[in-house]
């Protein structure tokens, strides 16, 4: 028997219908062949719902949404009768048509619906499923039944969280990938016991909400490779999946986010709430430019786009509405899809007021500190805009920030710049400055990520190589890549610069792991993957941008080494520290301390290329089987140096963990007496302990 309040009321074409429920938007199942269809629109003077059969080109039916069935400002309407697993559906709204006061209703434009869960119109990567039909993207109406089988959110401490950053298809595209469903997200289940070899716990994946490949105006032999061009926030993109074509792409997503979780992997999303793929005036009506415009955007006095993004448009987080609907999508990726945590990009839009000045106590961040569904996910922030608003260190003490300064001073620091060694310090130790009310962990410190030079080019390129780009940005021209090519520019036979390369990108990475904070760093790094010079790859969907996995057997030893840094990191909480401890613990000595070539002698406050540094952990203070001492000894100078080693407790002997200078680490475990010689440009970890 139905519920009274399921009764229709309205009959067309032998589908009946009634008034709705305003809430929830978007399009929810009521029964088995009931729908509820909600959607907000504050401006428009009518709404109509289209309901289309799946993949034909005009609709079945077409709803007229009357005052009757609106509430406020939200019109909605329960359809009964649905085959709703081969149903598609849109809106046209109708409105004031004046650009110069913001409106941009066009009763001619069939819209896709925010709150759609599932958008069928590029089904398979960088193809168009309905070619030039007016009505490209449609919603797609879904059952949440996936079986979950007792799968949560990780929560993983965010101190002992190690990021992979990657790119879905990048990850497995190339041909030797060596996975069956290359480029989706079942690939990155097939690559999971590689992801558990090499380590990490967490990956942080580009943008997955659905978003359009193609670039207007240019060729499709060109595409938003990275996707930050989102046009729906609650779809996974289909092209990222092999069942794409068979509506599957929600299961395949949430079975990678369970099979991750299952082998203890939490799954980051980089979210892109600063601006649509609507772009600026003269860009497509999708969805929001159709529904509320100047609800949705950041308007100028003229009715034109706010640009704080320098994508076209920017979003209008702190209007009631799009703050409600950024928390909505993010509530549902962590309850219907698990997911661990978010990076937001270009987060210091998320502090602009409505007019787009920034704001002292932003609402949406506040929401954002008190949700109880978001209360454990991780938040991390891209701290600047385009603009040139910075808001790193000034979000609450739940936020992370990616450090560029951590970024740009390695870097710098290993080709040879002396100057920069005071920064490096301060980023081994978690960045307390720029943190002063955070911690440690405050800071997502990573040397490389998808934006600049892998690492591999970060020491083999001195100019950048963006020839093959879709078009020029200041990327290609104004960007400091702080590199240095070693001594040749590009791929090279001479044995002496291969060598120094390796030994570079193991002198990063090992200051990256050993630093306080929460490291994270670009897939591929760990095998020395190239992009051939080109610094900013968001067009190319090519080799330029896939993972080659051929390079994982030719730098097998940096493979090696960083798998090792990672394992000895997480042996080791001293370095997890979550908190700016300074002072002496337990074991009598400094927990962090400085060296210079004899120990105690530094001056962390001038120029340098030669020092060491020392955590001191004792069993008692982080419950290890025994007390040790953790000595890094760091030569970035292009001569040798000797380094005296401190002295330890009675007992206790140093030993040789790795060493960027030994691409065979022969010397693994070799003890090691009163001092150590450093070939130029390298590093030796040393533990210090009573067994070897």
């Amino acid at each position: 028997m139905k519920r009274i309040d399921e009764f229709p009321t309205h009959e067309k074409n032998g589908i009946h219908y009634k008034p709705g429920r305003p809430i929830p938007f978007g399009a929810e199942l009521v029964s088995d062949d009931c729908v509820n269809f909600s959607i907000y629109s504050k401006d428009a003077t009518s709404c109509e719902l289209l309901l289309y059969r799946l993949g034909a080109a005009t609709p079945f039916l077409t709803i007229q949404l009357t005052d009757e069935f609106r509430v406020g400002s939200v019109y909605s309407v329960m359809v009964f009768d649905l085959d709703w697993e081969n149903t598609e559906y849109g809106y046209r709204f109708d409105g004031p048509r004046d650009h110069a006061k913001g409106y941009r209703f066009d009763p001619t434009k069939i819209l896709l619906d925010p709150y759609a869960k599932m958008v069928s119109g590029r089904d398979v990567w960088h193809e168009r499923t309905y070619g030039d039909s007016d009505f490209q993207r449609r919603g797609r109406i879904i059952r949440e039944d996936y079986n979950w089988e007792g799968d949560r959110p990780l929560e993983i401490p965010p101190k002992d969280l190690v990021i992979y950053e990657m790119h879905v298809r990048g990850f497995t595209r190339h041909e030797s990938s060596g996975v069956k469903y290359k480029g989706t997200f079942a690939g990155i289940v097939e690559k999971i016991p590689y992801l558990k070899k090499l380590g990490i716990n967490c990956i942080e994946l580009m943008p997955v909400f659905e978003f359009e490949e193609f670039i207007p105006c240019l060729t499709d032999e060109y595409c938003n490779y990275w996707g930050y061009v989102t046009y729906n926030y609650f779809s996974p993109k289909n092209g990222y999946s092999h069942t794409g074509p068979l509506a599957m792409a929600v299961d395949e997503m949430k079975n990678m986010v369970k099979q991750l979780h299952k082998n203890g992997i939490a799954v980051i999303l980089d979210i892109v709430f600063n601006h649509t793929g609507e772009y600026g005036d003269d860009g497509e009506h999708i969805s929001f430019r159709g529904i509320d415009n100047r609800t949705y955007y950041i308007m100028n006095e003229d009715g034109s786009y706010s640009n704080y993004s320098a994508c076209g448009n920017t979003l209008n987080c702190n209007n009631p509405v799009v703050r409600s609907f950024i928390i909505d999508s993010l509530r549902y990726w962590v309850s219907s899809y698990h997911v661990d945590g978010f990076r937001v990009d270009e987060a210091p839009i998320f502090v602009r007021g409505q007019d787009g000045t920034p704001m002292l106590s932003p609402p949406l961040l506040e929401s954002l500190m008190d949700d109880p569904i978001l209360s454990r996910s991780m938040l991390i922030s891209e701290g600047w805009d385009p603009a040139g608003l910075s808001t790193i260190g000034e979000f609450s003490s739940t936020w992370a920030d990616w450090n560029p300064r951590t970024r740009d001073t390695v870097k710098r620091f290993i080709k040879g710049g002396a100057s920069d060694g005071p920064d490096v310090i301060r980023t081994i130790e978690g960045s307390p400055d720029m943190f002063p009310h955070g911690t440690p962990t405050s800071s997502v410190n990573y040397i490389v990520s998808h934006d600049g030079f892998t690492l591999y080019d970060s020491v083999s390129y001195q100019e950048t190589h963006n020839e093959t780009n879709a078009f020029s940005s200041p990327m290609d021209h104004d960007y400091d890549n702080c590199s240095w090519n070693c001594g040749a520019e590009g791929e090279t036979d001479d044995p002496e610069v291969n060598a120094l390369r390796r030994r570079q990108m193991k002198n990063a990475m090992t200051l990256l792991f050993l630093s306080r904070g929460i490291p994270m760093f670009w897939a591929g790094d760990e095998f020395a993957n190239t992009q051939f010079g080109n610094n900013n790859a968001f067009s190319q969907d090519s080799e330029t941008s896939w993972l080659d996995w051929t390079r994982l057997e030719k730098y097998a030893d940096v493979f090696e080494y960083v798998s090792s840094l990672i394992a000895f990191r997480m042996a080791h909480p001293v370095i997890r520290r979550d908190s700016f401890f300074e002072g002496h613990n337990s074991s009598g000595y400094p927990e962090l301390s400085w060296h210079g070539e004899k120990p105690w002698e530094l001056d962390r406050n001038q120029p340098f290329l030669v020092f060491g540094f020392m955590y001191a952990e004792p069993a008692a203070d982080f419950g290890t089987k025994e007390d040790s001492f953790i000595l890094c000894a760091v030569n970035e100078h292009w001569e040798e140096h000797t380094f005296e080693l401190p002295v330890i407790p009675e007992g206790m002997k140093w030993r040789t963990v790795l060493y960027s200078g030994d691409p065979e680490n022969k010397m693994h475990g070799k003890f090691c007496a009163e001092s150590i010689r450093l070939m130029p440009r390298s590093v030796m970890l040393l533990l210090g302990s009573a067994h070897g």
